[in-house]
């Protein structure tokens, strides 16, 4: 009974409902309690949860270079073949992330459901690499993409300062940490609000195509493939350009316990979302051959810029700016969704513990989130991060084909597992057939980088046995790590999650 009362807290635990009290008094006092316990609410709404899987997606690669795709296929007709295919492969993922996300509700995503059907250890070294080198690198990234672009106006015929560009990416990282970490509900209106500034700008981009095909202008169209160089290992690797430009459709599952009513808004979401940047990449590439030529797209060093000098004249400026908040923006969701990937590994006992600590009167992870944001600004120090990101991208697509494929192994071992949605079963083979080729595809056309990155994943080995699997470490390091936990925890004012009683 005591520990019961310790852990709800004063008051009343639920242990102790007296007897007589009716079915609806009971579930009364258990929405209350829950309702007052220290833990991350769901806040996240179906709008949030579009904007947040929108906002992900789509960053500056489709303002600045969408030709990847282009360059390895040769055409504009096959090259907006490879962008609807590929939108369409996210789709798959997607749909099979909606079985994953309603039948394990737990934040995480990879993370969580690889963890769930194969255990501690390959979570652990999914968890390391994205800890260590994807998600830092990725927010310090788009944080200097955006410092770029609002400094340009600066220094327009001059190079950039490389000092001012590292501050004002230090200043955005360092401002969306502290909205981060005070508000769940601040951080979701920055991030509606940057993917509206995103999505009004391709509108713009697609509406302007639109009025050049009514004038005429589609001498690209007319032969579509001409100057076609397919062939599997060509169309192969523009497919892989083309799914990286598509990369955040899961994102939404990172954050799935924040989510309200998650097995209706989690599908209805993913949907949505996959379905409106497909259309939006498809229509965007055809209004940029619109004004660009092909050979002109390849050699462009940001294609919307160019679409705007020739198109708006003295408004030309506005795509810049655009491309700017179009990063701000993916800067904010990688914050968000990163800090709970901390939470839950964490939680696990993968993490520092104080990472999975809530903030008592915001109800945010706090401390997670400032590990993000300071492993963030550390990488802005560093000139390699383009070189670290591109030797463990390869993971992205091992870790998503692992978890599709956890799919099929629940069927086959836990038939009976509540799965609120059910997909074909075909749909996660032709995945996971997919992902296959997407892992073993790096190690022909680039096997140096490859093994790089694998090294990269080995080291989280050793870091496994120390701080995972050894237990008896010495009185005097636990100690230590207790003291640093109660000073955080008295700096930030956070506790434990409070747990869920059931």
């Amino acid at each position: 009974m005591a520990s019961d009362q310790v852990a709800n807290g004063p008051g009343i635990g639920l242990s102790e409902k007296p007897d007589y009290a009716s079915d609806s008094e009971k579930a009364q006092l258990r929405s209350e309690n829950d309702e007052n316990a220290i833990k991350l609410k769901p806040k996240i709404t179906l709008i949030n949860g579009i904007t947040v899987i929108v906002g992900s997606i789509i960053g500056s690669g489709i303002f600045i270079s969408p030709k990847g795709v282009l360059q390895e296929v040769g055409s504009v007709g096959l090259s907006l073949i490879i962008w609807l295919a590929c939108g369409l492969f996210s789709m798959i993922g997607a749909y099979c992330y909606t079985e994953l996300g309603t039948a394990i509700v737990r934040s995480g995503a990879d993370y969580a459901y690889i963890f769930e059907a194969f255990g501690p250890f390959l979570a652990f070294l999914r968890l390391w690499v994205e800890a260590m080198v994807v998600r830092p690198c990725s927010t310090a990234i788009v944080a200097l993409t955006f410092a770029n672009y609002v400094i340009e106006p600066l220094f327009p015929t001059c190079p950039q300062p490389e000092t001012a560009v590292r501050l004002l990416a230090a200043l955005c990282i360092t401002i969306l940490t502290v909205v981060n970490a005070l508000d769940v509900k601040w951080s979701m209106r920055v991030q509606d609000i940057f993917t509206y500034a995103k999505l009004l700008a391709l509108v713009l981009i697609i509406v302007t195509g639109v009025v050049q095909l009514c004038r005429g202008e589609y001498e690209y169209f007319i032969h579509p493939f001409e100057g076609s160089t397919a062939s599997l290992g060509t169309i192969a690797i523009a497919f892989y350009q083309g799914l990286f430009a598509y990369n955040g459709w899961n994102y939404l599952n990172y954050v799935i316990e924040e989510l309200k009513d998650p097995y209706k808004n989690l599908p209805r979401a993913s949907w949505i979302s996959c379905v409106m940047v497909t259309v939006i990449y498809v229509l965007a590439n055809v209004a940029y051959f619109t004004v660009v030529s092909p050979q002109e797209m390849i050699a462009s060093e940001a294609v919307a810029v160019t679409f705007a000098q020739r198109m708006y004249g003295v408004m030309a400026w506005i795509m810049p700016v655009f491309v700017a908040l179009s990063t701000f923006g993916g800067v904010n969701g990688i914050l968000f969704t990163t800090s709970r990937l901390f939470y839950v590994g964490s939680r696990e006992g993968h993490m520092p513990e104080i990472l999975s600590f809530v903030q008592v009167k915001r109800l945010t992870p706090a401390p997670a989130v400032i590990f993000m944001g300071i492993a963030s600004l550390l990488y802005l120090v560093s000139t390699d991060m383009y070189k670290l990101i591109n030797y463990v991208s390869f993971v992205n697509w091992l870790a998503i084909g692992l978890s599709v494929f956890s799919l099929l192994y629940f069927r086959w071992k836990r038939p009976e597992m509540h799965r609120p949605i059910k997909v074909w079963i075909g749909w996660p083979v032709i995945y996971v057939a997919a992902s296959v080729f997407l892992v073993v595809m790096p190690f022909y056309s680039n096997f140096l980088e490859t093994a790089l990155g694998c090294a990269i994943i080995i080291t989280g080995i050793p870091v496994y046995i120390v701080c995972v699997k050894w237990q008896s470490k010495p009185r005097s390091f636990n100690r230590f790590i207790d003291k640093m936990n109660i000073a955080i925890q008295k700096l930030l004012l956070v506790l434990p999650e409070e747990k869920k009683d059931v």
